[in-house]
């Protein structure tokens, strides 16, 4: 089971990519960081995906990024569930 990928919620609409990249960058080496957009308008949906290199640092961007204030919201972080089971 691949316990890399993060589930970012709450997400201010400002954040794009790159600063969510750079925000998980401080817990390890991220391999993608993905805003999701909605496909009519471009505008962030204030979530997004990231993947980081390790279980163990996809565990600690849980532990120390989980309800941290990014630009005056608590972002949530948790592991992704598969497509599946949501």
């Amino acid at each position: 089971m691949n316990n890399k990928k993060l589930f970012v919620g709450s997400l201010p609409w400002a954040v794009d990519d790159a600063k969510l990249a750079e925000l998980f960058a401080q817990a390890g080496n991220v391999v993608s960081a993905q805003v999701v957009k909605d496909r009519e308008t471009g505008r962030s949906r204030g979530f997004g995906f990231v993947e980081m290199s390790t279980d163990e640092e996809a565990q600690n961007a849980v532990k120390n990024l989980n309800g941290t204030d990014v630009e005056g919201r608590k972002i949530v972080v948790n592991i992704a569930r598969p497509r599946e089971d949501r």
